[in-house]
């Protein structure tokens, strides 16, 4: 699988297209449409998943959905913070009316796009919306993990004890490659250092 990570116009949030033959899913939505199209090129696009539900990840999703015909994936959580720019804090910019192309996933499970086979949990700690996404050994997290950093905790719906759980999760969890919604990728090795400070900062 090959992924590429486009910087995307909004607050340098982070989308990427995770490619297997001619097939292909974006992830997060912060990039315009034809930006991402320069990427996509003739490939397929099978589904858009989205780590969480601020503005600077998901201000494009619906743009995606229609021009590719396929469906937008996230935690159920994310409706909220879709229909509310208080909560997405786009200031008023953004909000979804309409949900057709929406699927709103439970905790956890699996999904199937011809030949991308993905994973996908529900976590949390920086909104009740964030889910991560695992195919092969990538796995996207939002913005749980933005290099040496943590997403912020401040925010509708963030939290300490979510964050810590997160960390502990993704601490066992197998993997190479993280994918964060900001910033360059890491592999695991150079994150679990980042990771177990985090947590003893986090319990103290």
């Amino acid at each position: 699988m090959n992924v590429l990570r486009i910087e995307a116009d909004l607050l340098d949030s982070n989308v990427f297209v995770a490619t297997e033959n001619d097939v292909c899913v974006i992830v997060d939505a912060g990039a315009s449409l034809e930006k991402i199209k320069q990427v996509v090129g003739e490939k397929k696009v099978v589904g858009v998943l989205l780590t969480h539900a601020h503005y600077d990840h998901c201000y494009y999703a619906q743009d995606y959905a229609k021009e590719f015909s396929c469906k937008i994936y996230c935690s159920k959580n994310a409706r909220e913070y879709l229909e509310n720019s208080v909560y997405n804090y786009s200031e008023g910019h953004f909000k979804v009316e309409g949900f057709s192309e929406f699927i709103f996933l439970d905790c956890e499970g699996k999904l199937s796009f011809d030949g991308i086979k993905v994973s996908y949990t529900q976590l949390g700690g920086h909104s009740l919306a964030d889910m991560i996404f695992k195919i092969e050994n990538d796995v996207f997290v939002g913005d749980l993990l933005i290099g040496r950093d943590i997403g912020r905790l401040d925010l509708y719906g963030g939290s300490k004890e979510g964050m810590k759980s997160s960390l502990d999760y993704l601490i066992k969890l197998d993997f190479e490659t993280i994918h964060s919604g900001h910033g360059e990728d890491n592999s695991k090795d150079s994150q679990i250092k980042v990771m177990k400070l985090w947590q003893k900062f986090l319990n103290r």
